[in-house]
């Protein structure tokens, strides 16, 4: 989603004076004035966090909302970037998801993002009025600004990270990861209002305070699959309920499909039969050798008194992806381990294990 790609030229959008709008960007500032750094990798990606200072009206994004990329993306900005003429192109991501719980340990979701362009990552916090706090993360080349300390742009696009976010997790114990499909891209043109990819992991992370909430709030909307790509998402709970919310890539229509499961990579559970390893399976998706790994080492951990944090980032490290030619979900940017039950997490990006960040 390269936010960057602005209508002009980043000087003339430097030319924007941004005091002049007074007060409606006060809380717009503020946001951007709290991101810092947090690694400090010799290359040019590293972890940032932010928090979200200003009020957004989910309703409002999605009432402006058509089924075409342009309009998706234009809704989001019109509410994160009033008043600047931005335009974006959208993002596709790879990945793998999963749920482990244990006696003592809790409910903790692994999940790594896997994509082809090398990114920095965002920590965005969030304290909505009228919803959940929640912490999340948005790649940083979705929004043109690899290095946003150094960027001017990012004072722009930095603004649209809540509504980019590819997964994260909410106080109240739901967590949501998005993953690609190799299907056909859903477009489902029922008597509803339209949701976009990412604006569907917000809409969970603000106001779902369970799994059946968030399978609840999405049946209410048609899916608009951005990017020529399509996708599902995986969701679990602090109750360790764990389902995927799929769209049923061999009927026209695409009706909302939800199976529980344990573990997610880059096909169709609903078609797991039909899903073999170390190949792409048509409109089925692939990545079933990841799953089969991450499966693995679950399997060994369930009947354990005491699943742990260390099991979780073993099946990461497991499923995690080098860089591979003309494959768009390999290279995997960040591994997660989300605490649903805690609020809390651990994080760290670019398979650089030695090094995780607790949040």
């Amino acid at each position: 989603m390269k936010i960057g790609r602005l209508i002009g030229s980043v000087a003339a959008l430097a030319a924007v004076p941004i005091l002049a709008i007074g007060a409606y960007y006060h809380s717009r500032r503020a946001t951007i004035s709290t991101l810092k750094k947090i690694t400090s990798f010799d290359s040019p990606y590293n972890l940032y966090s932010m928090e979200v200072k200003y009020d957004y009206d989910l309703d409002r994004i999605i009432e402006r909302t058509l089924p075409d990329d342009a309009s998706c993306f234009d809704a989001m900005l019109k509410e994160a970037i009033p008043f600047i003429p931005v335009h974006v192109k959208a993002p596709m991501f790879g990945c793998s998801a999963f749920t482990l719980s244990g006696k003592e340990s809790g409910v903790l979701m692994g999940r790594n993002y896997d994509f082809k362009n090398n990114t920095s990552a965002l920590l965005v916090r969030t304290n909505p009025k009228s919803g959940y706090r929640s912490i999340a993360f948005a790649a940083l080349d979705n929004l043109s600004a690899n290095v946003p300390e150094n960027d001017l742009k990012f004072m722009f696009s930095g603004l649209a990270a809540p509504f980019v976010c590819l997964d994260g997790l909410n106080e109240k114990g739901v967590s949501i990861a998005v993953l690609t499909l190799d299907s056909t891209p859903t477009r489902q043109f029922e008597p509803k209002k339209t949701l976009f990819t990412t604006m569907a992991i917000r809409l969970v992370l603000d106001r779902a305070a369970s799994t059946q909430e968030a399978v609840d709030l999405l049946s209410q909307y048609n899916m608009f699959a951005t990017s020529g790509r399509d996708y599902h998402f995986y969701i679990t709970d602090a109750a360790g309920d764990g389902r995927v919310v799929e769209f049923d890539c061999d009927k026209d229509w695409r009706p909302m499909v939800v199976t529980p499961t344990r573990s997610v990579t880059n096909f169709f559970v609903m078609y797991k039969d039909k899903v073999l390893p170390f190949q792409h399976n048509g409109e089925y998706g692939h990545g079933r050798e990841r799953y089969d790994a991450i499966e693995s080492i679950l399997s060994a951990h369930e009947n354990e008194a005491l699943s742990n944090k260390q099991a979780v980032w073993e099946a990461l490290r497991a499923s995690s992806q080098e860089p591979k030619e003309g494959d768009v979900t390999s290279n995997t940017q960040w591994s997660i381990v989300y605490d649903n039950q805690n609020f809390s997490g651990e994080v760290s990006i670019r398979r650089n294990w030695d090094v995780v960040y607790r949040f």
